[in-house]
């Protein structure tokens, strides 16, 4: 277990991925913000008045911490996790409360199966896992002495 945690390639491959992943959920998001706007409305938890500021903001910050990510820029790893533990509370929402709506993660045409939410909700989990990995890789180098790898 201590190998992986220490290992600088499965640590750069997964800041990579992890950020890539929000670049391109930002990017798609940004590019459509009305489309954004339908699929957050849907979930009924946000005043109407929010929407057009929440889709194109929450986006652009998505964009911004993966770039951030990749770049290994302090701060983007909070900023993504903290994004992951909300939309996995928004998911979890949409589940509890049997929505059957797209989750609004990627594009509107993405994930229009019948379990859509929860796999979204499972992929999170999964994506949860990957920054507490990138959490824990660089509290244990720090506590060794060693720099953050970039």
């Amino acid at each position: 277990m201590k190998k992986i945690i220490q290992s600088v390639l499965l640590y750069r491959i997964v800041r990579f991925a992890l950020g890539a992943i929000f670049i391109y959920a930002g990017f798609v998001k940004l590019l459509d913000p009305k489309a954004f706007a339908g699929a957050i409305s849907q979930y009924d938890i946000m005043p109407e008045f929010f929407l057009a500021p929440v889709a194109i903001g929450l986006p652009a910050i998505e964009f911004l911490a993966g770039i951030g990510l990749i770049l290994n820029v302090r701060g983007s790893l909070a900023v993504i996790f903290s994004l992951l533990l909300m939309f996995t509370a928004v998911l979890g929402y949409g589940i509890v409360t049997d929505l059957n709506i797209d989750c609004g993660c990627f594009t509107p045409e993405e994930l229009k199966g019948i379990n859509s939410l929860k796999q979204a909700f499972y992929r999170d989990l999964v994506m949860i896992m990957a920054a507490f990995y990138l959490f824990l890789s660089s509290h244990f180098k720090n506590r060794i002495g060693l720099n953050r790898v970039s």
